[in-house]
Order: structure tokens, then C-alpha cells, then sequence
């Protein structure tokens, strides 16, 4: 059971963690800082082995629709994706990501809403990128200095997810330490230099909860894994990046009340300073992170 006592005691030791300011920036007319405060990435899932099936769209027109849906219901960027990270996912190649995702960012870029690609392929960042997409959600390493290149050549904003393996479709099990933050300083230390030399101004870190790694399938020790990740995301402020995270389903602990469980998981995530919430629940975590904003 969580307790305030550990709470205080995670904030005593890690208390120069807690003040350490974060880097601000505008992109495309919106100011994303601690001043303003946390906010929300909406999801839109193109791939029908997505989990979530609230946000599962099987075609340009619906995933359109649900992207101007998210932004009215309060998200500051919409994330567009084509493949499911999910284990037993079906690979979708370079060609028809591009194929799938090319009209919905175009049309929600076209509209003035801020475009978040998922994706780990090169041809596809490019291609997004000249369709107005702002941000890319790079979910791989392998060859992430060509796509930090295309980033910066096209003033956007990259978020660096931590991935144990060349993409998030390539990975075994995660390094589940007592501490798994000093592994996350070093492996976000070194991707944050890369971009950073190839002249990328605006980032967030991603901690990756990871519930596709193969050691995390048993639901009492990969949600145990992600409660701790969250609660000391705020010592990942010494790298100077605001965080993000992508909230959770738990769907063993909520079972019918599953659309529950990213809104408990964004109050765990707000403790850890988290700054951009990734959810397919936009209006169920925005009142969450209004009721706290109150206190």
C-alpha cells in the first residue's frame, strides 16, 4: 500500500531533484512550461491490434473526426500512430505507416492542431514532417541520429522514449533494479547529447512504462514496476528535459471500470512532476489534473 510516509520520504532524499527546473518552449504558438503547467497528448491509434479500442480508427475520416475531438476536449497535442507496440501486433512496413498516417496529419495540421507521429522509421518521420506534424514520438534508437537530423531541419520537438532494444517492436525484458532511474539518467543522457547535436531544440523524456517488455506480463509486478517509475520521474528533472508519460490500463486491478485507470495513474504521475500526460481518457485525466491544480 502506498503511504504518505513514502512519499515524504522519496521527496526528503531526492529533495534537490524536486526544485530542478526544466527547459520551456514554444511550439507552433503554444507555450509548453512549468508555468503554465502540465499537459495532455490525445491519442489516435490507426492499427486495429491497438489495445485501446476507444481509439482505435480504421480510417482517415473517423481518425480526423476523434483528433478535433481530443483538442476540444482539452488536449494540447494529438498523437497519431500506425502500429500497436504490442507483442502479437502485426508489423506495418515504412510504406503503409506513411500511407495510413499522410491524410490524418494533414488534415489535423491543416486545422492548426499540433501533430504528434509515433513511429521509429526514418521515411516516415520525413514524410509527417513535411505534412506539418510538429512532433515526433520516436519509440526506437537504431537509427534515431537521422531522425533528430529531420526534426531540427523542420523546427519541431522530439519525445526520447526509453527503449531497452532498437525499436519498441524489438525488446525481451526490461532491467527491472531496485533504482531503475540511474539506468534512465544514463540512457536519456546519451540520446539527449545526440539531439542535441544535431541541433534539436525542444524535448521531452519518455520513462517508457513498458508493458511490452516480456518480463512485465505478470500484472502485480508490471504495475508495481510503473507505480515506482512515476513516482520518481521528478529526479529526471536534473537532466533538464520536462517529462513525459504515457498512462496505463491496469486492466487487472479495474476490470470493468478499465477507463478508470489512466485517470489513478496521471495522479501518480503528476507527484512525479510529469509535465505531458499521453492518454486515451483526454476529458477523465484533464478534471483529474484540474482537482489537483485546486489543492
Amino acid at each position: 500500500m502506498l503511504r504518505l510516509e513514502d512519499l515524504a520520504e522519496l521527496a526528503a532524499r531526492h529533495a534537490s531533484d524536486l526544485t530542478a527546473s526544466v527547459a520551456a518552449f514554444d511550439l507552433a504558438g503554444r507555450r509548453f512550461s512549468d508555468a503554465v503547467g502540465p499537459q495532455l497528448m490525445g491519442v489516435v491509434n490507426l492499427s486495429s491490434d491497438s489495445w485501446y479500442r476507444e481509439s482505435v480508427c480504421l480510417s482517415a475520416e473517423a481518425a480526423v473526426r476523434r483528433g478535433h475531438v481530443l483538442a476540444a476536449q482539452g488536449a494540447a497535442i494529438i498523437d497519431v500512430g500506425a502500429e500497436s507496440s504490442l507483442a502479437h501486433a502485426a508489423r506495418v512496413d515504412e510504406t503503409a505507416q506513411t500511407s495510413r498516417l499522410l491524410p490524418v496529419v494533414t488534415e489535423l495540421a491543416r486545422a492548426g492542431l499540433i501533430v504528434s507521429v509515433e513511429t521509429y522509421h526514418p521515411t516516415v518521420t520525413r514524410a509527417c514532417l513535411e505534412a506539418g506534424a510538429r512532433v515526433l514520438n520516436l519509440t526506437g534508437t537504431d537509427r534515431s541520429p537521422e531522425m533528430f537530423r529531420q526534426v531540427a531541419d523542420h523546427d519541431a520537438a522530439v519525445i526520447i522514449c526509453h527503449v531497452q532494444g532498437a525499436t519498441v517492436r524489438d525488446v525481451g525484458d526490461l532491467d527491472l533494479g531496485a533504482d531503475p532511474t540511474a539506468a534512465l539518467i544514463d540512457s536519456f543522457s546519451r540520446q539527449i547529447d545526440l539531439a542535441l547535436a544535431h541541433r534539436v531544440r525542444r524535448i521531452w523524456i519518455d520513462p517508457g512504462l513498458g508493458f511490452y517488455y516480456r518480463n512485465l506480463q505478470d500484472s502485480a509486478v508490471r504495475i508495481r514496476h510503473q507505480m515506482n517509475v512515476f513516482l520518481n520521474s521528478f529526479r529526471l528533472r536534473q537532466l533538464g528535459w520536462p517529462i513525459c508519460h504515457a498512462l496505463p490500463h491496469a486492466f487487472e486491478c479495474f476490470e470493468d471500470e478499465v477507463r478508470s485507470a489512466e485517470p489513478f495513474f496521471a495522479v501518480l504521475a503528476a507527484l512525479g512532476k510529469t509535465s505531458l500526460f499521453r492518454t486515451h481518457e483526454v476529458p477523465r485525466v484533464r478534471a483529474v489534473l484540474e482537482t489537483l491544480r485546486r489543492f
